[in-house]
């Protein structure tokens, strides 16, 4: 049998799903226990079934489920794995997914469509979720989906410690993709000392995953670049700011994001020239078939480990959150630069 954490008359339990399960080892080596050991298969028909092997009456439940392809059926089966433990007399259940799924669909882009992410949080609820542990959240707002606490952590302190430790030396400027990154990128651009760009796009809402890079606005002419993101799906989006970049004088074009979903054929075209390296975490699991010469992987499994540590003690997790600063000034300064940069 697993050796379960006590602290006190408290019993922490650590889960895992199937879908990446070496980041869940990881964590529970950090945290100095073990996984609490669970049957799961597919029937033929495709459905999932769950079940643990060890007492869990009691326990402080954390469910760690990462979601890749095919996200339904890792959604499924983390939902599966809470409801067992509700009828299994967990004291409390807290649903980490360091990606969570659904987070683009956040809102209504055009009527007589669903709000998805609202959607996975009343599922998780339903399923008898207490609490949420994710990532780097697609939109802040789909903390406020879930009826109960969600912790929101962030995975650019350690991105970009790794950043400056490796280019730090080298004349950076940071840079958003499009204008609803601005907010975060102005972090990175205060922790790095660096000043900010900002690549304007326009995307057709009829036509996933097709993006146009156009104006950009902000000096690289001669800088190492950081085109900073949440996550790289496709790499359309990425891979097209990164050839703007360039086109206007970049000497080099770091990219960094924390979840690598890496959809076909973002392999191919993150390896293109417009791209010089590429730095993620493993929120996703980055499978040989996702490897390339410039990708740098870092683990997200001690910022985890700390969250749940945290939660677990009572403890404050506001110490893993980066200072947030009112960027609006900037912004706004910024695109009132669109029109002198047209004439130059």
């Amino acid at each position: 049998m697993s050796e379960i954490t006590i602290t006190g008359r408290k019993r922490l339990a650590l889960l895992s799903g199937r879908a990446h399960q070496g980041l869940a080892l990881e964590i529970a080596e950090l945290l100095g226990t073990e996984l609490v050991p669970t049957t799961a298969y597919d029937f033929a028909s495709g459905e999932t079934f769950v079940r643990f092997e060890e007492s869990v009456r009691g326990v402080d439940a954390f469910v760690i489920q990462a979601h890749p392809a095919p996200v339904n059926h890792w959604l499924m089966e983390q939902l599966l794995m809470v409801d067992a433990l509700k009828r299994a007399s967990a004291k409390r259940i807290t649903v980490v997914s360091p990606f969570f799924p659904y987070a683009r669909q956040d809102k209504k882009h055009k009527g007589r469509e669903p709000i998805s992410a609202r959607l996975v949080t009343d599922l998780y609820k339903a399923a008898g979720a207490n609490r949420l542990i994710s990532v780097d959240l697609h939109t802040p707002q789909i903390q406020g989906f879930f009826d109960g606490p969600v912790d929101h952590l962030w995975a650019l302190p350690m991105l970009c410690d790794y950043v400056a430790a490796n280019w730090g030396n080298e004349p950076l400027t940071v840079v958003s993709p499009d204008s609803g990154r601005v907010r975060v990128a102005d972090i990175w651009a205060d922790r790095l000392g660096a000043p900010l760009a900002i690549v304007h796009k326009r995307r057709d809402p009829d036509v996933p995953n097709q993006v146009t890079a156009h104006e950009l606005v902000g000096d690289v002419e001669g800088r190492t670049c950081l085109l900073v993101d949440d996550m790289i799906d496709t790499a359309g989006t990425i891979v097209a700011a990164a050839a703007a970049l360039k086109k206007n004088g970049a000497a080099r074009v770091i990219v960094a994001a924390t979840h690598a979903i890496f959809s076909d054929p973002a392999v191919e075209r993150l390896s293109s020239e417009a791209v010089d390296a590429v730095v993620v975490t493993n929120t996703l699991p980055v499978g040989p078939d996702k490897q390339f010469d410039k990708l740098v992987v870092l683990s997200i499994a001690p910022l985890i480990a700390k969250a749940i540590s945290a939660v677990f003690d009572d403890d404050s997790v506001n110490s893993l959150w980066p200072t947030v600063q009112n960027v609006v000034g900037v912004v706004v300064n910024l695109f009132n630069q669109v029109g002198a940069f047209k004439k130059a």
